[in-house]
């Protein structure tokens, strides 16, 4: 089993000054968000949030303004200190680190990606790049080196000698990028990295930073408010409202099993046929009762990971039912046109 790299439990922020006597009336009291606030002058930023991250899956967080997400990402690495709750990164108890242990976790093991990069106007490129690496103490040939490496991965080889406001603004993230990718983190935090981008532009950034995913295995929590990112992007997506996370799955289950209609608003109008897979709507082969006669010999068969639109092209070419198979290639369920139908309308059989 794949182990956690990041853990949160129970993790609360409260901002005001009297933010312990507000902690310690939601618990005795059951205080809500609105009563915290006209009780004790304190904005409950996130509420009990606790979910985990496997190693080397990409876990976005989404919502809207306002939601919690940001200031949620922003405890991984300490930059907010909560108000309660247990945080862990890599078996590490952040809140039990040193200032300088925390310093060498961010400098090593934790990179971040802000939507505005804040890069160093006065340097160049390269040294924009490599100043995480300068910050460790690194010597002027290993930092250009990684630096040069980090470009090419970015495709930006050719302005290393260019300074930030001769950039786009898709090439200015791409300097963050490979600035965050410069000391190698094993973690990525990504703050709606590409939401201030042209959508052209924001896609491109989506394909390259998928590509460099899958290439290097980092594990990363990517913050968006927008859930057409969220789930091309994610293996499993977190959503969240006043703070507090209402509901964890993979694209295919919040588009298929939303949780409330908060969730259900969201994903409204969502197409489902990238997003529902041939296991989630077919009859097991033991329980499947034909309407009509069916040549199973001579049916199409395919993989259970199969999605509905690629079923759709299936169903196209032949009248007999689709025969599923298993990872060991055995025959386990069927799709006929009634279950394709009733998946196409609501993702699920």
């Amino acid at each position: 089993m794949t182990e956690d790299v990041i853990t949160l439990d129970g993790v609360w922020k409260i901002f005001g000054t009297n933010a312990d006597a507000a902690m310690a009336a939601i618990r005795d009291r059951g205080l809500g968000k609105p009563e915290v606030l006209k009780e004790f002058g304190c904005v409950v930023g996130i509420a009990d949030v606790s979910f985990s991250v496997k190693r080397g899956e990409i876990f976005c967080v989404m919502g809207l303004s306002g939601s919690g997400k940001s200031t949620m990402v922003r405890h991984l690495n300490r930059l907010i200190e909560p108000t309660a709750g247990q945080i862990s990164v890599m078996g590490n108890d952040m809140m039990a680190l040193s200032d300088a242990g925390l310093r060498d976790m961010r400098a090593n093991n934790i990179g971040m990606v802000f939507q505005h990069m804040a890069l160093l106007p006065h340097r160049t490129v390269r040294d924009n790049v490599g100043f995480p690496l300068q910050v460790r103490g690194e010597p002027k040939s290993r930092r250009w080196e990684v630096s040069q490496k980090c470009l090419e991965r970015v495709n930006l080889t050719g302005y290393e000698d260019r300074f930030p406001n001769e950039l786009s603004g898709g090439m200015q993230q791409r300097v963050g990028l490979a600035r965050a990718l410069a000391s190698d983190p094993d973690v990525l935090l990504m703050d709606e990295p590409f939401s201030a981008l042209d959508p052209l532009i924001r896609r491109q950034l989506q394909d390259q930073f998928m590509a460099l995913s899958a290439e290097l295995h980092k594990t990363t929590v990517f913050i968006t408010h927008d859930l057409d990112e969220a789930i091309r992007i994610g293996n499993r997506i977190a959503i969240m409202k006043d703070g507090r996370i209402i509901q964890i799955g993979t694209p295919e289950e919040i588009v298929t099993q939303p949780a409330d209609d908060y969730v259900r608003d969201f994903v409204d109008g969502i197409s489902k046929l990238k997003l529902v897979f041939a296991h989630s709507i077919m009859v097991p082969i033991s329980e499947y009762t034909p309407t009509r006669p069916v040549n199973f010999e001579e049916s199409p068969r395919t993989h259970h990971g199969t999605d509905l639109d690629h079923l759709i092209d299936i169903a196209t070419t032949t009248e007999n039912v689709i025969i599923i198979t298993g990872d060991d290639g055995a025959d386990i369920g069927v799709v006929d046109r009634a279950t394709l139908l009733k998946g196409i309308q609501g993702g699920k059989a």
